[in-house]
């Protein structure tokens, strides 16, 4: 594939720790709800027919790079298709959020999953999605792809629905904890090839959101998140290098996981993605020299008057310094923000 030259290396080269003229910014969730022109197409298309369709998929991922001046594009899917592709429905449902109708309710119930799983058939059209929009960029910005880790995957698929406890996912792990590892090394294998097939499909970076991380003890996280986070960044650079396909950052982002970040600066990740709870001297003081930080602005920061939301940035920016660092919020923007305010927060940190 003929793609143009990128033009804008900033977090490429922040992750790698290379010294930038700015520091580089993205949003997760940048391309969703928050946007006016994502809810007016929204009101036409359902939100997985997005996913699913490619042209719209790269449409929505472009919008805003088009609205602002970010420093990546993050192509827009969801965590959940790895489910889907194991043969598991799933419905946005309104006030619900993403629901399953049959999750797993017994370990027996691994069985019906449709594994193996060839992700080049079932997720071509992330794939087809990540190409497009790559060729649509023009080199602009480099464009990241992602997956949902192990731990967050099950839990979705065990509770069914949006739960404040994890209590049913969690109570996999006390009573069925040799089944609950058979399901989270299925979830890791069709992981690792996924993320390798983003990668062939032309995604520069990649991020693991192990985004429930924070429902484990240390014990548990480390027994049921570390093992398979560590897993999936060594069998991606396994697989690449047997496909003789050169390596891509990638970003760990396992949300609440105060007490693993030196195990996190430890398990081949180029970037450390934090949540808004941790102080970023903390941070740099508990992972080593060579991971590059990224995040972690609180989201409702964003609520803030323009002023105060420049000086709460500032700070924070000034915390983690400019070398190996990579502005973003500490999790996904909320639907209801005002982009005026988002323009603030980026134009804030590019002035750095």
């Amino acid at each position: 594939m003929n793609f143009e030259p990128l033009q804008n290396t900033r977090i490429l080269d922040a992750a790698k720790g290379k010294e930038v003229d700015k520091i580089p910014v993205w949003i997760m969730r940048q391309a969703g709800r928050y946007l006016p022109e994502f809810r007016e197409l929204r009101s036409k298309y359902d939100f997985f027919t997005m996913c699913q369709t490619p042209e719209l998929a790269t449409k929505v991922t472009l919008m805003p790079i088009e609205r602002f001046d970010l420093d990546a594009a993050i192509i827009f899917s969801d965590i959940l298709v790895i489910p889907q592709a194991l043969g598991m429905e799933v419905e946005l449902v309104p006030g619900r959020g993403m629901v399953f109708p049959n999750p797993l309710v017994t370990p027996q119930d691994i069985s019906t999953l449709k594994y193996p799983c060839n992700v080049y058939d079932k997720l071509k059209y992330v794939f087809d999605a990540i190409t497009m929009t790559r060729y649509s960029l023009k080199g602009k910005v480099p464009l990241l792809g992602f997956s949902g880790a192990p731990w967050t995957l099950m839990c979705f698929m065990v509770e069914g629905e949006s739960s404040s406890t994890k209590s049913k996912a969690k109570a996999w792990l006390y009573k069925y904890p040799e089944e609950s590892k058979k399901l989270l090394d299925l979830l890791a294998d069709v992981t690792v090839d996924y993320i390798v097939g983003q990668i062939e499909a032309g995604a520069q970076m990649i991020q693991l959101f192990e985004t429930l991380a924070e429902y484990l003890n240390k014990p548990m996280f480390d027994l049921y998140c570390y093992s398979y986070i560590k897993k999936i960044n060594q069998s991606v650079k396994l697989k690449l290098k047997e496909k003789n396909i050169p390596e891509v950052p990638m970003a760990i982002f396992a949300k609440g996981a105060h007490y693993a970040l030196e195990e996190l600066s430890d398990c081949g990740y180029d970037v450390i993605s934090i949540d808004w709870t941790i102080d970023p001297t903390v941070a740099r003081d508990q992972t080593k020299s060579n991971i590059t930080l990224q995040g972690n602005l609180d989201p409702c920061a964003l609520y803030a008057p323009p002023e105060e939301l420049k000086n709460i940035t500032e700070t924070m920016v000034k915390k983690f310094g400019k070398s190996r660092y990579i502005a973003n919020l500490g999790h996904g923007i909320y639907p209801d923000m005002n982009p005026d305010h988002v323009k603030v927060f980026i134009d804030t940190v590019h002035s750095f």
